[in-house]
């Protein structure tokens, strides 16, 4: 269900511009204006904003809606909101977010999905579901040639480190969240959750708290409500530091990527075959067989067990490579289809 609207009479739970105390607001601008100058965002983008109603939301859209009132920025603000249906007061949220958009003046689309059926039938967990139920809608709902802002802060860079740690991944996981990636773009990546919430109660910006944000039977809850202050405690700045080395992480992983993606080209012949008489090093080797798989990516257990294939004397071995595509390791060549 996708409800579309602007300018609507304000009810209870967002204050209008008005009410608002202009110097943390100005703080809060100047914030975002910095973030997408470091992105380089143009100043006269079309920019839907991803707009929960928490704080972290709620601050990109007062902010950005500030820069444009003020005239430091010629955007085209479209504020989008997707109800997942997992509490009862979901909805009380989306209308929030709506009536938050109205009080500024901002155009605005609200689509409701059932995240619960979506993870049964495609097999994800709640929280990947939800995730991959949020990008599908953003992307539909932004035309193309627009940009996408989402309000990632610091802590969500460093929570998603830490649990991609956890998991075991390697030097991609370790580079967090992107600042950019396509469209989307998260030009408060850098600030801390507790400052932008501070700047917003200083401004008088009302905002929802999700509950299930405290629910410890998620382990991304516990990391942030446990183990990121215990860290931050044993070392202060600890966040700010996870953030510093994901960014290094991240240009480590860009430049492995160029290197595997030229000797992918390298050993490719015309009719698509991936020669391996010689294979490379390992870590260069799994670069290269992911770059080849494509998307969605292959399991790591899958590469290796390609890796392994590759690198044994048996010929005509195929490996299911997940979404339907299947590779074939013949005589040292290997094919991917």
């Amino acid at each position: 269900m996708v409800e579309q609207g602007t300018h609507k009479p304000l009810v209870g739970g967002s204050n209008p511009p008005s009410a608002t105390n202009l110097a943390p607001l100005d703080e809060l601008a100047a914030t975002l204006d910095a973030g997408a100058m470091a992105l380089e965002i143009p100043d006269d983008a079309s920019l839907f904003l991803a707009v929960s109603g928490g704080p972290d939301s709620m601050a990109l859209l007062h902010a950005a809606a500030h820069l444009v009132e003020t005239d430091a920025r010629r955007w085209h603000l479209t504020v989008v909101h997707l109800d997942h249906g997992l509490r009862p007061e979901s909805a009380e949220d989306a209308t929030f977010v709506a009536v938050a958009a109205d009080a500024l003046q901002l155009p605005w689309e609200l689509r409701r999905t059932d995240v619960t059926a979506l993870a049964r039938a495609e097999g994800r967990s709640i929280e990947d579901a939800g995730r991959e139920a949020r990008y599908r809608f953003l992307d539909e709902a932004a035309p193309e040639g627009a940009l996408i802002a989402t309000a990632h802060t610091a802590d969500d860079a460093a929570e998603t480190v830490i649990l991609n740690l956890l998991r075991g991944s390697g030097l991609s996981g370790a580079r967090g969240i992107p600042a950019r990636r396509g469209r989307i773009v998260r030009p408060l990546l850098v600030e801390r959750r507790e400052t932008l919430r501070s700047l917003l109660d200083a401004a008088g910006i009302a905002y929802r708290l999700d509950p299930s944000n405290d629910d410890p039977a998620f382990l991304r809850n516990r990391v942030r409500g446990e183990l990121l202050p215990l860290l931050e405690e044993l070392r202060p700045g600890a966040v700010d530091r996870i953030g510093q080395f994901a960014r290094l992480a991240a240009d480590d992983d860009a430049l492995l990527d160029e290197l595997a993606a030229a000797e992918l080209a390298r050993r490719t012949s015309p009719d698509g075959g991936i020669d391996w008489h010689d294979p490379p090093g390992q870590a260069l080797a799994r670069r290269i067989l992911r770059i080849a798989v494509g998307a969605p990516a292959a399991s790591a257990e899958r590469i290796e067990a390609l890796l392994e294939a590759a690198a044994g004397d048996r010929g005509g071995l195929r490996i299911e490579l997940g979404g339907g595509r299947v590779a074939s390791v013949k005589g040292r060549v290997i094919r991917i289809a």
